[in-house]
């Protein structure tokens, strides 16, 4: 079966928890659907992954600190960025006044 959606509906209300929708899984692939409503990462955390991750924000706007690097990345609609395996970083900001849909493709080594 081919699988289709809308990435934009439904989008959770204002204010909402922030939604992973996984929309792919295959051969060391995993894409999926994040929603953020004003979320970052709890203060002091940052992401270790042992894989991959390329992220492109669709809608909305957020923040990016990756360690070691001065300040903060900005991203707003149509801008990507790839994060290899093991590199650190953070969600400083999303915007509280919109959702901000991220497209999610994390690969290589247990990306699931």
């Amino acid at each position: 079966m081919t699988a289709v959606g809308n990435l934009f509906a439904p989008l959770p209300a204002a204010g909402a928890d922030e939604v992973f929708t996984a929309l792919l899984s295959c051969a060391g692939t995993h894409i999926s659907r994040i929603v953020s409503n004003g979320q970052a990462s709890p203060p002091g955390y940052w992401y270790d992954q042992p894989h991959g991750e390329w992220v492109l924000v669709l809608q909305g706007a957020a923040r990016l600190q990756f360690e070691g690097a001065s300040g903060t990345r900005e991203m707003k609609p149509g801008d990507f960025v790839d994060i290899p395996a093991h590199r650190r970083h953070r969600v400083e900001w999303t915007d509280p006044d919109q959702a901000t849909v991220w497209l999610a493709v994390h690969y290589g080594a247990d990306p699931g």
